[in-house]
């Protein structure tokens, strides 16, 4: 709970300090990276740095989080804390650095708005983020523990067993146990980090959806290339993956974690996805699948066309196989179809072309425009805000209020 002393100094600082983010967050890395270099070394993914955006999300999220706090002081965000919980728990995060993260972020704030941070200020915004940081460190070792893991045990090694080309710039890989640790099951739409070593020797993690339901010895998760636009690099991560990694390679990727994971309440399911936002649902289905699931399922998918659309094969084989499921496509580049689909559609994903259940709960993953666009629809078609989950990813984490 935000004190009494705090709060007002906190809400009358929060528009300077929301209006000068994304420079405090410049600051904040480049500081923080040249005092601990080892950061970059298998905690930060640099490729993610070269965006701008990228550096907003642990400033914005402790802005966010201050926010949060202002409006309802006797309540921590728990929506925010617990997706960052997931994130920080599949990277093996320590409560150590949460003081790095603190000391280089205060002088950020400091150094970006000068004689503005009175030593009242300095007070009341390290409140907020020992809140926060505080909370995280709970629900972290929480996270650890259920896991029977610590920071540094939660990697373990995995062969490629089989390598997939789903379409041109996406591939799965299936990968199998190689030592004795019992492997304790994923939840379904859960994601695990894969951390490699680069041709320059620095370890860069990269988290991944799984995307098909374990059993017992095998994990699978799929990789989209990612292509540089104007000056930006192509990503490190998937670049090694696509082009040096083959049958036979080990990797090393962290225990599942993730909260936006399927509900058994038995209430109707509608999954709305774009692009390779279909992997967690992809992940979803074949759990269904596998258990042999008698809940009315909807599939609403976005992509180019179809042989963009990823895991296509495998997503629309365990809809065949659900008894109730129901898939419905939109391709910007007309509704050619070679699959057994209950509707295809021209352009851009509209949920109101389609019969949606009623009492349904709905999962939306893709770019953050997509899902702001999706749900502002559903919103508007009477579906209550609770029963919308999201995943959002990498740079756009700290919006996790899509609205």
């Amino acid at each position: 709970m935000l004190s009494d002393t705090s709060r007002p100094v906190v809400a009358a600082t929060l528009p300077v300090v929301a209006e000068h983010i994304g420079e405090i967050a410049q600051r904040f890395y480049r500081h923080m990276f040249a005092e601990h270099p080892e950061l970059l070394n298998g905690v930060f993914n640099r490729g993610n740095q070269v965006h701008g955006e990228q550096q907003k999300a642990l400033a914005g999220s402790v802005a966010a989080f201050a926010s949060g706090l202002v409006e309802s002081p006797e309540h921590i965000p728990e929506h925010l804390l617990s997706r960052i919980a997931h994130k920080h728990a599949s990277l093996g995060i320590r409560p150590d650095q949460y003081q790095i993260v603190h000391d280089n972020l205060m002088w950020a704030i400091a150094d970006v708005l000068g004689d503005a941070v009175t030593p009242e200020v300095a007070a009341a915004w390290d409140e907020v983020y020992w809140l926060m940081a505080n909370a995280l460190i709970n629900q972290e070792r929480g996270l650890y523990s259920a896991r029977g893991v610590r920071p540094e045990t939660v990697w373990r090694q995995w062969k490629v067993e089989k390598k997939i080309r789903e379409t041109p710039d996406v591939v799965t890989f299936v990968v199998k146990r190689i030592d004795d640790r019992l492997v304790k099951t994923s939840l379904p739409g859960q994601y695990v980090t894969v951390r490699m070593t680069m041709p320059d020797g620095a370890l860069q993690p990269r988290q991944y959806s799984l995307t098909r339901a374990d059993d017992g010895e095998h994990r699978q998760f799929s990789v989209k290339r990612v292509c540089g636009v104007g000056d930006e690099p192509d990503g490190e991560m998937s670049t090694l993956l696509h082009d040096s990694v083959d049958v036979g390679d080990v990797l090393t990727l962290s225990l599942p974690y993730g909260d936006v994971v399927l509900d058994d309440s038995g209430r109707p399911v509608v999954f709305a996805t774009a692009g390779i936002g279909i992997a967690p649902v992809a992940g979803m289905l074949s759990h269904l699948a596998k258990a042999g699931s008698g809940l009315h399922i909807t599939l609403l998918h976005a992509d180019l066309d179809e042989p963009s659309f990823p895991l296509r094969r495998q997503v629309v084989s365990d809809v065949l196989e659900l008894r109730r499921a129901e898939l419905y496509a939109w391709y910007e580049k007309g509704v050619e179809s070679m699959e057994p689909l209950n509707g295809v559609f021209e352009g851009l994903m509209n949920p109101a072309a389609v019969d949606l259940p009623d009492n349904a709960l709905y999962y939306l993953c893709g770019p953050l425009l997509f899902m702001q666009g999706v749900r502002s629809r559903l919103l508007e078609r009477g579906v209550a805000p609770q029963d919308i989950q999201y995943e959002v990813f990498g740079p756009d984490l700290w919006q996790a209020d899509l609205d």
